[in-house]
């Protein structure tokens, strides 16, 4: 697909402030409000889990994990699964995964950490086309892993697979959106959506902020390429967490949690810090999928998941 510039950074703004006014003052009607995750009688907030604290577990013990203690979402981390890359994973053994999910009572929410090793050498930024090609081609058959497991969404965080390599920003970032448009028609027809994640500067210097993603975002001008937001990556941003929300939700279309410092929730201060942006995202019935993403796994998959959801229902007895 060709990327186009006919929304300049202004108008994309303006048009971000009416969406985000028009939402807050319930204005909005039809496919628009659905557009934003809104409409409808509210029925709760959806949560997921990340797989990555069990990739040492059974598939079907790590779905057990998970659903035991209340997810309904299960979002895969796909290096985690696999030796060499998810092509290896045969279509029966995709049936077989979701089957078990199935019998847990979870969906499959799509993929993160999408260029992490294995394969080895991927990256998506680099100056070397030939390397760009071949990642390009693997996140292409990573859209077929997540559609064939009914997976909607593929989070490309993979902070040292999009960091600058002999290049500068300003290319790292045509390299990222030229990359994201090659596959953009492809994901759309799988039915999946890939969100850019904004890192902070502790993790890569290519897209630190909302607004960064944005910017790709708005280069591509296609609907399969969005943003999400991540509690644990607002560092480097301006403004808290519920203006952030707001100002972006037409274009967030996912949410990761866990405590600041990326453990897992109860051993931090969100149970007081994220009340106002639960809050918020009740309000406009947000209706997509809030999954827990942590990344110290010294406690096992089963203390994490038992103890952070305890923690997400104590932010939800706090809210009106």
């Amino acid at each position: 697909m060709a990327m186009t510039t006919r929304h300049t950074r202004r108008q994309f703004m303006g048009r971000s402030a009416a969406l985000a006014g028009a939402a807050a003052a319930g204005t909005m009607t039809g496919g628009c409000l659905e557009s934003l995750g809104l409409g409808g009688k509210w029925k709760g907030f959806n949560y997921a889990m990340c797989n990555e604290s069990m990739g040492d577990l059974p598939w079907d013990q790590q779905c057990g994990i998970i659903a035991d203690a209340g997810y309904t979402g299960v979002e895969i981390a796909a290096f985690t699964l696999v030796q060499e890359g998810v092509q290896e994973i045969s279509p029966a053994r995709r049936r077989e995964m979701v089957r078990i999910m199935d019998d847990n009572g979870l969906t499959c929410v799509g993929l993160h950490w999408l260029l992490a090793p294995p394969p080895a050498g991927l990256h998506f930024t680099t100056p070397d086309a030939a390397v760009r090609r071949r990642t390009v081609a693997y996140l292409d058959t990573l859209i077929d892993f997540c559609g064939d497991l009914g997976g909607t969404v593929m989070v490309f965080g993979s902070p040292k697979q999009r960091n600058t390599v002999g290049v500068s920003k300003a290319e790292a970032k045509k390299y990222f959106a030229e990359g994201m448009a090659a596959v953009a028609d492809h994901a759309r027809r799988r039915g999946v959506m890939i969100l850019i994640e904004p890192l902070d500067h502790t993790q890569t210097d290519v897209i630190n902020t909302t607004a960064e993603a944005m910017e790709i975002v708005q280069q591509v001008d296609h609907p399969a390429i969005q943003t999400m937001f991540d509690f644990h990556n607002t560092i480097d941003e301006t403004v808290d967490f519920v203006t952030l929300l707001r100002t972006y939700r037409p274009y967030i279309h996912h949410v990761h949690v866990q405590e600041m410092d990326g453990t897992y929730l109860g051993t931090g201060n969100a149970v007081n810090d994220f009340v106002p942006a639960f809050q918020y995202l009740k309000d406009i019935r947000y209706n997509k999928w809030v999954s827990l993403e942590v990344f110290d796994f010294t406690p096992g998959g089963r203390v994490i998941a038992q103890e952070s959801m305890k923690t997400l229902r104590r932010i939800e007895e706090r809210l009106t």
